[in-house]
């Protein structure tokens, strides 16, 4: 019977001064990663994202360790251990590691991104032009005031005519405001937004939004609202367009296919999406994007926000790569 053993890692990487998350500046990114060896070594991520998870990364460390002693005192033939009732962060960074140990997580990735829009639109379009398939870019939205987001959405939408946008409000605009920001973007360049993700408080008056302007929308945060039903997907078209997965505020593997595969049923597109891991975190990702979602371009555009690559690099990055001797690198176990 082949041996089992268990790494644990913990990173902390400068990352861009002018980040913001929630209300706070992030100055480091810090996280775990997982090594886990029966036969082969599988790795993963376990990056619990400040303002937005629910676990510290001290009470995620907590649970990888015990969850892990106790996986490596059962056979390597026995069935997987269940992952329920775990972090949500310690759930998808383990399930990671067993799947690429037990071969289940394939290796073919999608590395396309959706560039995030900010800028001289030329700029943009440069990049675009290198993307194969869809041009589709991303926008933050309701930092500023809405009639100035509408008017830079339209005018990329204006300048680059195969551009497809997604918008992301993350909940900060009254119905009010949301009008405001649909008010200036022109209706024949409404067509080529995909979705725009939670643009009011709640959910009813995102919905009633998109009843009113034709712009559809996304769900990000409800999948995590203590009260969320998947049923009531069904209820929302048709004004939903999509679902946009952070995995590492969801769960497993599996919690996320799930997700993706009730999404299809009914018509929606299931968007996977980065919580700023590192690059090992972020090619993990493409892979489960190729694997699971392969027609769909993933939120993966977050590897610039960070001062060097972890492990694996991103194809294209000219980030330095730092390994498990690095200073920013430390054996837990």
């Amino acid at each position: 019977m082949a041996n089992k053993s268990f790494n644990l890692y913990r990173y902390s990487i400068p990352v861009d001064s002018q980040l913001i998350l929630g209300d706070r500046f992030l100055k480091r990114r810090e996280g775990l990663l997982v090594r886990v060896s029966c036969s082969r070594d599988g790795w993963g991520e376990i990056a619990p994202l400040p303002g937005f998870s629910e676990e510290t990364l001290e009470q995620a460390q907590e649970q990888a360790i015990k969850w892990l002693t106790n996986w490596q005192q059962a056979s390597c033939d026995a069935p997987r251990v269940p992952l329920d009732g775990t972090y949500p962060s310690v759930a998808f960074g383990i399930s990671c590691a067993m799947d690429e140990m037990k071969g289940y997580l394939k290796e073919a990735a999608n590395f396309n991104t959706a560039p995030l829009c900010y800028g001289d639109p030329d700029e943009l379009y440069a990049e675009l032009a290198a993307i194969e398939g869809e041009k589709v870019a991303k926008m933050k939205v309701g930092m500023y005031e809405a009639n100035r987001d509408g008017l830079i959405a339209d005018m990329f939408l204006e300048a680059i005519p195969d551009l497809q946008l997604r918008l992301d409000a993350n909940r900060r605009w009254t119905l009010e405001k949301a009008l405001q920001f649909a008010a200036k973007v022109k209706p024949e360049h409404r067509a080529r937004i995909q979705f725009l993700e939670e643009p009011c408080k709640s959910t009813a008056l995102s919905l009633q939004f998109a009843a009113q302007t034709g712009i559809p929308v996304a769900w990000d945060e409800t999948l995590r609202d203590p009260n969320f039903d998947i049923a009531t997907l069904a209820e929302n078209r048709p004004y939903l367009a999509a679902i946009v997965i952070k995995p590492t505020l969801i769960g497993s593997i599996e919690r996320c296919v799930a997700l993706i595969n009730q999404a299809r049923a009914l018509g929606l597109n299931a968007v996977l999406s980065s919580s700023i891991e590192s690059s090992l975190g972020l090619t993990q990702l493409a892979r489960l994007a190729q694997q699971y979602t392969p027609n769909v371009t993933p939120g993966l555009d977050t590897l610039d926000l960070m001062a060097y690559q972890v492990l694996r690099p991103w194809p294209g990055s000219t980030l330095p790569l730092i390994d498990l001797d690095s200073e920013f690198i430390t054996k837990i176990i």
